[in-house]
């Protein structure tokens, strides 16, 4: 069982940042490939970024290609989304996930575990 608890959301102005954190359960965290997924208002939810288990594989959005930035630290069992230039659109609430099976997926189908999720707003 992993646990996966989200932090760091919160009110941004459009072109400000903010770095999201995800902290996971478990001793074998470091063999999971980890996503961050965001849903908003009336919305299905979406991929943002993924990140293989090493942090040597990483995929995004077109939507946050350039802007955001996915890492994790092994050590800390932790897993980061870096978000700059922050747009109104971007306002959601933010996810992260574990996938057991070590993939760069894009379908939420694939993630096992999940967090309860942190919210950005975006203020224009």
């Amino acid at each position: 069982q992993v646990q996966l608890v989200e932090s760091g959301g919160g009110l941004v102005q459009a072109g400000g940042s903010l770095r999201l954190s995800c902290a996971a359960s478990g001793r074998t965290f470091s063999s999971y490939s980890m996503g961050w997924f965001r849903q908003a208002p009336g919305k299905e939810r979406e991929f943002v970024a993924a990140l293989s288990w090493s942090g040597g594989y990483t995929h995004y959005a077109d939507s946050v290609k350039g802007r955001f930035s996915i890492s994790r630290d092994n050590t800390k069992n932790t897993v980061y989304l870096r978000m700059n230039s922050l747009k109104p659109e971007d306002t959601a609430v933010y996810y992260c996930a574990a996938d057991l099976f070590g993939r760069l997926g894009v379908s939420n189908k694939e993630y096992t575990y999940w967090g309860q999720g942190t919210q950005v707003t975006v203020s224009s």
